[in-house]
């Protein structure tokens, strides 16, 4: 009898990011997370009313049975005058909305340039709020914009947030695609401070993607194996775009790949060699 391989299957939970069924409303991501199978969800605090509404969120989780795992904070530039306009205020509204609801991240961007005082504060503001409470704040890597062969960065102190001290980061796959980083790379210089992966792909457009993993050109695999072998226990969240979906089933069936997708590669032989992934 041939002997059994044995698996490094992680703690780390794979949640659907509500922003994943757009145009469909937060309400939705509820259903079909339960339907597919995910673990929970990460709640993109956006111009969606029950996004807003920690009562209404509550009621969704309850009866769909549906932890809400995260909490994204409403720090696009659609979502600038969602709770109010004072950044600072909206960090600690999602602070206190992650706590009721259990959450056990919030996901946050860098601060626009122009958000002057905010950004001056950034680093000594997440890091001294990391310091009151359980909740993560898990520090995003965004993208530079690019046109025309030139290239502005829109956020500060950087669009990549492991030149700072945060507590803890974000990676998303999508967004190292557009920078045209190393994933792996960025991986490994966040270390242990990783507490939270968007998983999605890209193929290195200008645009930010969020294509389903496997369909682009980023390292969703093996960064997904790494995780699995060095025993992540922090959320995978399947962020990606459907809404060039025709219909719900279509877009259903979409997460239901990237889901499997995740699944599949969140375990890694025992033996598995992550030389390339730590290098």
């Amino acid at each position: 009898m041939a002997e059994s391989q044995v698996a490094h299957v992680p703690p780390a939970r794979v949640a659907l990011a509500t922003a994943s069924v757009y145009p469909e409303s937060t309400a939705s991501a509820f259903e079909i997370a339960a339907r597919l199978g995910y673990d929970g969800v990460e709640v993109m605090v956006w111009t969606d009313p029950v996004s807003q509404d920690v009562t209404a969120l509550r009621r969704l989780s309850d009866y769909h049975e549906v932890p809400i795992l995260a909490l994204h904070a409403p720090c696009l530039v659609i979502t600038q005058r969602v709770w109010g306009t004072d950044p600072w205020a909206k960090l600690v509204r999602a602070k206190d909305a992650a706590e009721e609801v259990g959450a056990e991240t919030v996901v946050v961007h860098p601060p626009f340039r122009w958000q002057r005082e905010y950004a001056r504060q950034f680093v000594g503001g997440i890091q001294e709020m990391a310091s009151e409470t359980d909740v993560r704040f898990a520090v995003e890597n965004m993208f530079p914009l690019r046109a025309r062969g030139r290239e502005v960065t829109p956020y500060a102190p950087d669009w990549d947030p492991t030149t700072e001290d945060f507590p803890h980061f974000t990676l998303d796959l999508s967004h190292t695609a557009v920078s045209q980083s190393d994933a792996l790379d960025m991986a490994t210089t966040m270390g242990n401070r990783l507490a939270h992966v968007h998983i999605a792909d890209g193929s290195g457009s200008p645009r930010d993607e969020h294509l389903v993993p496997g369909r682009g050109e980023q390292p969703c695999g093996d960064l997904l194996e790494g995780l699995a072998v060095n025993g992540f226990d922090g959320l995978v969240v399947v962020e990606v775009n459907t809404r060039k979906c025709d219909d719900r089933a279509e877009r259903e069936a979409d997460l239901a790949e990237a889901l499997a997708y995740t699944r599949l590669h969140l375990a890694a032989p025992a033996d598995q060699d992550t030389t390339a992934w730590r290098r």
